[in-house]
């Protein structure tokens, strides 16, 4: 007897995002990517918790981001890709534009604010993420659109913001705090 798969725990073939999103997509374990992004919330907040108040503007090099202006990216990122999820999943055809993350970062006054501002932010975000993927349908789920002038499906955007928040912690961990 085959094994059917829930929609939710169903990886993105290489088909389904361009290749830049390949290692975030890489990095969300097998299973259930609902219950990754659930599980994510506490141990993501927690993390920023624990970061020492005078790490906070630290960078690891000149030019790079510091670990507020990290944590405000990510929720930027986790926005703009669940926006990219529900337009898509709602059948909405329109091909959406890119964005360039380092545009985003100068204007955006992350450096000025306490780094628990900045989580707090994110799990709301997160909070508002959530429920957009547990209530999709195998269609939604599985519905392609264009993004980024690349195809793109719902399953992988959830890939993908699940991957990118582990890509950017790891950085966090060893090019920030490990020092």
């Amino acid at each position: 007897m085959e094994t059917i798969l829930a929609p939710t725990a169903l990886r993105p073939g290489a088909d389904e995002y361009a290749p830049f999103y390949a290692g975030y997509v890489a990095r969300v374990p097998e299973g259930d990517v609902v219950a990754t992004l659930e599980r994510q919330l506490d141990e993501v907040v927690r993390f920023f918790r624990d970061v020492p108040a005078e790490r906070e503007g630290h960078r690891y090099a000149p030019g790079k981001w510091s670990v507020r202006e990290v944590a405000g990216h990510i929720a930027d990122t986790e926005r703009i890709m669940a926006y990219r999820a529900l337009r898509i999943a709602r059948g909405d055809a329109t091909p959406l534009p890119g964005f360039d993350e380092n545009a985003y970062v100068p204007p955006s006054g992350f450096d000025a604010r306490p780094l628990a501002s900045l989580a707090e932010e994110w799990a709301a975000v997160r909070r508002a993420t959530l429920p957009l993927f547990r209530h999709l349908d195998a269609e939604g789920w599985a519905r392609r659109g264009t993004a980024s002038d690349a195809a793109v499906s719902v399953r992988a955007l959830a890939h993908i913001i699940a991957g990118h928040a582990e890509h950017h912690l790891e950085v966090l961990r060893t090019r920030y705090l490990g020092d």
